[in-house]
């Protein structure tokens, strides 16, 4: 059966879509900041035009993208993860924003809950277990939730605390508190969570680890991001 264009209502071309959806997601923008840089492009929409395009292909992008990502093999046995919460706003109302991250950096799962006890802790643990498998060990910082919710699974053995261990996870919240503050906050727990998600998976795509490697490494890299990035949902 032949894949059908995602595309294929939409009179902007592909390319200008995608180049919409990663501007607003990547970067700390608003919508109208995404429409005058479109525009000085010569592109010519409104920015309501880029809210509709990374509601609609935002997801569609992530999950592309999660399909063709590298993943250990199962019983990879030096897998690490880093599980961390942070509260978020919505509508005045706190609510909590968990996240899953691996020893190299790379984000596994967000999930937003109302609360942070051991019933919301079991939900975010079962969920990013059930995609990716069980890890070798768990890094947690010292919420009791945490323990609670990984003796219900059998699998509070994997359990690591201590001062400074868990800083992967808190210093991966940061490229997402910089994009909250430019969308002003949000005003819908779903949106939160769409957004959240779709944020991580494009953050890992392009993340390198500049710091890490030399320039050349880091051009190519990019180069194949980027090229990869203009691929996606292709017909």
């Amino acid at each position: 059966m032949k894949k059908q264009n995602p595309f294929r209502y939409f009179k902007t071309s592909p390319e200008e879509i995608r180049v919409a959806v990663m501007m607003y997601i990547r970067f700390p923008l608003s919508l109208r900041n995404v429409e005058d840089l479109l525009h000085e492009r010569g592109i010519d929409i409104c920015h309501e035009s880029v809210r509709y395009w990374w509601s609609r292909f935002g997801p569609m992008f992530a999950r592309e993208i999660r399909k063709n990502r590298i993943r250990p093999a199962p019983g990879y046995s030096n897998w690490r993860w880093h599980l961390d919460e942070v509260f978020v706003k919505i509508n005045g109302e706190l609510h909590y924003l968990w996240r899953a991250v691996d020893h190299e950096g790379e984000v596994l799962e967000v999930f937003v809950t109302k609360r942070r006890d051991r019933k919301a802790a079991f939900k975010f643990l079962r969920k990013a277990m059930k995609r990716y498998g069980q890890p070798h060990v768990i890094v947690t910082d010292k919420l009791r939730s945490y323990r609670a919710a990984l003796d219900v699974m059998e699998s509070g053995r994997r359990q690591e605390t201590g001062r400074w261990k868990n800083n992967r996870a808190e210093n991966s919240h940061l490229p997402f508190r910089r994009r909250e503050h430019a969308m002003l906050r949000f005003r819908l727990r779903q949106t939160l969570q769409k957004f959240s998600s779709v944020h991580s998976s494009i953050h890992n795509h392009f993340n390198h680890e500049r710091h890490l490697t030399s320039r050349i490494s880091f051009k190519n890299q990019r180069n194949a991001a980027i090229a990869e990035w203009r691929q996606l949902c292709a017909a």
